[in-house]
């Protein structure tokens, strides 16, 4: 009898030990397309209006050196997913390229942790891709595009859910079938716009918070937005909403002016996603991170120009200058992020996937990122320690070496070096490479011995 009764006490002890482990945090990543360091109200935008995100700043963290994986989507993409930066990543264009069989994603990771994992929107982690790859790289349930020449389409023809291509009631263009390859892939211009996919997608996501809220889950939300339909700009449909809103008596073309109503919807689904996590009474245990791609873009008819799109940053996507791969990042964590705070740690996209690991609790793989939870929880993390590393195989084939304040840029054509204290020289208008000729050969030296063997810049 004593021996049933210490049975009980033991179970009764695991139970009330297991139920008083604290639960695992939900994480939501919101991937914006092409959304500029200057996008935001927060980061000084001065036209457009961003409450809901400058509102998610002023209550959590928001960072002044927050770096992406590339310059152009697909690579970028690859580094957050992948915790691997462009000199060692397996897709560094927007060329012909897939993850590797070895590569392990943020997802998987997740799902090693017991997490639900939901990506909607946009994938385009290289290209051409089969339809279930998202669910191959680790995410339980997928809806969007998969392909990046289809997320160019805000009224596609159909959209990706697990594998399979459900039909919409759009109808693309005649003309653009000729080109079979990328009609293929989805891409193309509607003439008969019914379904607007962003929204079909935003639609998806909360449905995905709604069935999973009672258990540990992951959302990578990824609108196509504000991102250009690049073939669509010749018919003056480069950026496509269902309608411009406030903006509808602006004195704009009409591309700012749905490229605005974009930045307002993305503004909106943060003001959604919080109220439908605090429906839910989860909004205390979930970590939500918001950030953009890559740099602002000037395609489909908008100008990067016209509402100051990159800031003070010089450059924008395709450029390894700042205005390229420095991107807004805002980060909230009730209790634990420190509330308004702005935080000048150096981070990165291939930061993500150790972070994951430490707050899923599972092994991390190898990866050339460092944990960005100290920054999360108010630490400035040590600059002059840190090393970023950027390879882009377009445009000149250049590449980019950071280390805290000084960024090295070469071009492999002409064989072209730059130097930049970006600090000083925020807009990295002088070049002083002849002024710190041994920084300069000690930073070239780093930069020969950081890509792997699949580089451009290997002889």
């Amino acid at each position: 009898m004593k021996k049933v009764a210490c049975s009980i006490i033991l179970v009764l002890l695991t139970i009330t030990t297991a139920s008083s482990a604290p639960p695992k945090p939900n994480v939501i990543y919101i991937l914006a397309d092409d959304l500029g360091y200057g996008d935001l109200g927060c980061y000084g935008q001065k036209t457009l209006t961003t409450p809901s995100l400058d509102k998610l700043a002023a209550e959590g963290m928001r960072f002044t050196r927050s770096y992406s994986g590339s310059t152009v989507c697909a690579p970028s993409r690859c580094t957050l997913m992948t915790g691997k930066h462009t000199g060692n990543s397996s897709v560094r264009g927007n060329r012909v390229a897939q993850l590797d069989a070895s590569d392990v994603t943020v997802a998987e990771l997740f799902k090693k942790g017991g997490y639900i994992t939901g990506c909607f929107g946009k994938w385009g982690v290289g290209h051409p891709l089969k339809d279930n790859d998202p669910n191959q790289k680790g995410f339980d349930d997928f809806y969007g595009y998969v392909d990046t020449y289809h997320a160019h389409n805000f009224y596609p023809e159909y959209l990706v859910h697990n594998g399979k291509r459900v039909k919409l009631n759009n109808v693309t263009m005649d003309k653009y079938k000729k080109d079979k390859v990328k009609y293929s892939r989805g891409a193309g211009v509607s003439i008969e716009k019914n379904e607007y996919a962003p929204d079909l997608i935003r639609k998806q996501m909360f449905e995905f918070i709604d069935k999973n809220h009672s258990k540990p889950f992951f959302l990578y939300y990824t609108p196509n937005t504000p991102h250009a339909n690049n073939e669509g700009r010749r018919e003056n449909r480069g950026m496509e909403v269902p309608d411009f809103g406030p903006y509808a008596d602006k004195k704009w073309p009409i591309q700012e002016k749905g490229f605005a109503k974009m930045i307002l919807d993305i503004d909106n689904d943060i003001k959604n996603i919080r109220e439908s996590l605090d429906k839910h009474g989860i909004a205390n245990n979930t970590l939500i991170i918001f950030s953009s791609d890559n740099g602002p873009h000037n395609e489909g008819g908008h100008s990067v120009k016209f509402f100051n799109s990159n800031g003070e940053k010089r450059g924008l996507k395709r450029d390894l200058y700042e205005g390229g791969v420095r991107v807004p990042m805002i980060a909230y964590w009730a209790d634990k992020i420190p509330a308004g705070s702005v935080n000048n740690s150096i981070v990165a996209f291939q930061d993500l996937l150790p972070t994951v690991a430490e707050i899923a609790k599972v092994e991390c793989p190898q990866t050339d990122g460092t944990s960005m939870t100290p920054a999360l929880l108010g630490k400035v993390m040590n600059n002059t320690q840190r090393t970023l590393y950027w390879e882009f195989p377009e445009r000149g084939d250049s590449r980019a070496l950071l280390r805290d304040n000084i960024k090295l840029i070469h071009y492999k054509r002409g064989n072209l070096y730059q130097l930049f204290d970006i600090v000083k020289d925020p807009t990295e208008s002088k070049n002083i490479i002849k002024d710190f000729p041994k920084l300069a050969q000690e930073l070239k030296k780093i930069m020969q011995e950081t890509p792997d063997e699949r580089s451009i810049f290997k002889k």
